[in-house]
């Protein structure tokens, strides 16, 4: 995996909006939608991950009722 720079992330999330290249009013509606439909693909996708975690965690869960283990769960 490479090496972040990270002085380079920080001039980049502080840099000023004037800063930026200048793009066309649709090119940057165009790159923001974009990014949402990224975003939202992603999002779905950790969210079937987060489903399938606990569908296996459940499964452990149960075969060790089985077993005669009490579990104690959490709440937040």
């Amino acid at each position: 995996m490479p090496k972040i720079n990270e002085e380079n992330l920080e001039k980049a999330l502080n840099r000023k909006t004037d800063e930026y290249p200048k793009m066309s009013r649709e090119q940057e509606i165009a790159f923001h939608q974009g990014a949402l439909n990224t975003l939202i693909n992603e999002r779905n996708e950790l969210f079937k991950m987060i489903q399938n975690v606990e569908a296996v965690m459940q499964a452990h869960i149960k075969r060790l009722e089985e077993l005669g283990v009490k579990i104690q769960t959490k709440k937040e």
